[in-house]
């Protein structure tokens, strides 16, 4: 497996049904039916991904690890978690909440399954 996070991010996504990769704000974001479910982000000097997480959940994982976790600014008021790349991630982890992310923006049809 290769140790680029952004490579071992993509490669996660780009397996889910229908997703595409598209740039925007100078970063990749992975898309299904052009609608964001993770994005890679290094604004603040430390590569994350960012993902939607069901309602609650942003405060159970900010609450649990506050150094891998974080509320991402522009989007954390919706729900969405950011996840630190940076320190050597559970890469199981970041898969499940990808996929999580995945099932929750992606229409029924496509998503049924994928995120649990």
């Amino acid at each position: 497996m290769t140790t680029d996070p952004i490579e071992r991010l993509r490669a996660i996504c780009l397996a889910l049904p229908e997703a595409a990769e598209k740039e925007a704000w100078g970063d990749p974001t992975f898309r299904v039916r052009d609608r964001i479910f993770a994005m890679p982000k290094k604004g603040d000097g430390r590569l994350s991904v960012w993902f939607k997480a069901p309602p609650g959940s942003q405060e159970i994982l900010i609450g649990a690890a506050p150094d891998t976790f974080f509320r991402p600014p522009y989007v954390g008021h919706k729900g969405w978690v950011g996840m630190r790349l940076d320190n050597d991630p559970d890469w199981t982890e970041v898969e499940s909440l990808v996929r999580r992310s995945y099932g929750l923006i992606a229409p029924k049809r496509l998503g049924a399954g994928i995120g649990e």
